[in-house]
């Protein structure tokens, strides 16, 4: 791992909406171009920081990854529980995850899957960070159904953990193919199809 933040001065606001910016802008351009297209030198030009302010506050490239790589992760932890927060809470994550990959048409992938894909073999504390957000994501779809189990809208004998894993393998497999096919009618279907067996529909 890079440094721990405990170790480092704690940053003024100033510095704190700076390195925000700086790893925003990583995280764009990591999606849009993988970790390996995408160099210092573009996220420097892109946060529109200087060379000395990039490594200040990220030393190396592997430490601005693994920023990046916490950055993807909370995100999509936030969005999926305000999601699922509500009464209709399936349902707006259902829209919420579909509209996502209509928007971008899956390109680029799945924002923590594709780093996955990249780091897991080469990059064992990536893998680590990223496994870590996984098992976040899935704590958050989970919490999201134990409601509809305990009013009995999902079958007694699937527990909201295992349906949890089940839907981000579905999320996972239909983005890919979505991303590679350059079609989200596979992901829909996956999504869907489901979403109507778990609720009996």
């Amino acid at each position: 791992m890079g440094q721990k933040t405990s170790d480092r001065p704690r940053l003024t606001p100033k510095g704190a909406r700076t390195r925000a910016r700086i790893v925003e802008e990583a995280a764009t351009l990591i999606h849009e171009r993988g970790v390996a297209g995408a160099t210092l030198e573009d996220v420097k030009v892109a946060a529109e920081v200087s060379g000395s302010q990039m490594y200040h506050y990220f030393p190396d490239k592997n430490e601005l990854v693994q920023a990046v790589i916490d950055y993807q992760a909370d995100n999509i932890v936030t969005r999926n529980t305000h999601a699922l927060a509500g009464a209709n809470g399936i349902e707006a994550w259902r829209e919420m995850v579909i509209t996502a990959a209509r928007r971008t048409q899956a390109r680029g992938g799945c924002q923590l899957g594709s780093l996955g894909g990249q780091l897991a073999e080469s990059d064992p504390e990536a893998r680590a960070l990223i496994a870590t957000g996984f098992d976040q994501w899935a704590s958050a779809i989970s919490d999201g159904l134990r409601p509809l189990h305990a009013e009995g809208k999902l079958p007694a004998d699937i527990h909201p953990d295992d349906l949890a894993t089940t839907l981000l393998a579905t999320l996972q497999g239909g983005l890919l193919l979505a991303q590679v096919q350059r079609d989200i009618r596979p992901f829909e279907t996956a999504v869907n199809t489901l979403l109507a067996l778990a609720l009996g529909r």
